[in-house]
């Protein structure tokens, strides 16, 4: 059975998602990128032919992510993709009728705009740290927890703090004359989690409409601290796939299968 191979390569983390033709993941590797992207795809490659117990170069791939270019150069014929295209092909494989995708990395975030199953617009920011999720394990490193813990202790909150700021020194600071003041840690958390939502809104949604289903994707969509937070903050359900941490890498192996498909004039 043909398998199909998507990589994304981001600045803080490398993805790796294999699927076969019914379009199910048989494999996931998720590593830090640790400033050598080409290390830690090698790394990732690895290990995938560990868990399928297969040879890498009889797959077809497509890479994405912001390095994206530079490791495609390790193979002769590879797909390459932007982002914005394999964040909505994953969010339509697991809810074909979502109109926003919303997806937060490590580095940057996107909002994603869907009407019938087309990109009609899209926003991105990659400057403000304070609307991506290295604002979350900053803090969550300056507090000792971990991203597991920072997520169980954001739904505990019974009375979160409100963190001002929309930039992450002026949030940190606010972060700590909450805990001088005696705020609990759940609740300066989770006031957190919120303060990141916000800015995500503030940064990213201005003059856009947001329509539901949203999905939300990337890697800190598997803190429920932030999925509530969105939840809060839209005022509708937000819906997150099994592994999306995975998404950009998954819908690359998706992109590359369905373009094999129709070159072969057979469903995918």
């Amino acid at each position: 059975m043909k398998h199909y191979l998507g990589i994304d390569v981001g600045a803080v983390s490398t993805k790796l998602a294999v699927i076969d033709v019914k379009r199910e993941l048989l494999a996931g590797v998720y590593l830090k990128t640790g400033g050598q992207p080409l290390e830690a795809v090698r790394d990732g490659l690895d290990k995938i032919e560990q868990q399928l117990n297969c040879d890498i170069a009889s797959l077809d791939m497509a890479v994405t992510g912001s390095g994206r270019h530079l490791v495609s150069a390790l193979w002769e014929h590879v797909l390459i993709k932007n982002e914005i295209t394999c964040q909505a092909i994953a969010a339509l494989n697991y809810l074909p009728d979502v109109q926003t995708v919303i997806e937060i990395g490590g580095q940057d975030s996107k909002l994603i705009l869907i009407r019938n199953g087309m990109v009609t617009d899209f926003a991105m920011n990659t400057v403000c740290a304070a609307g991506t999720g290295s604002f979350l394990d900053h803090q969550a490193g300056r507090l000792g927890i971990s991203t597991d813990e920072f997520g169980r202790l954001a739904m505990a909150s019974t009375d979160p703090a409100p963190i001002g700021g929309r930039c992450t020194v002026f949030a940190e600071s606010d972060m700590i004359h909450k805990q001088q003041s005696g705020c609990s840690l759940a609740d300066i958390v989770y006031g957190l989690c919120q303060r990141l939502a916000a800015n995500f809104i503030s940064n990213l949604v201005i003059g856009k409409e947001i329509k539901a289903p949203v999905v939300f994707q990337g890697g800190v969509a598997c803190n429920p601290g932030m999925v509530k937070a969105f939840q809060e903050e839209l005022g509708s359900s937000v819906l997150v796939p099994s592994h999306p941490e995975l998404s950009g890498a998954i819908g690359a192996a998706l992109l590359v299968a369905k373009i094999r498909a129709d070159e072969k004039g057979s469903l995918y």
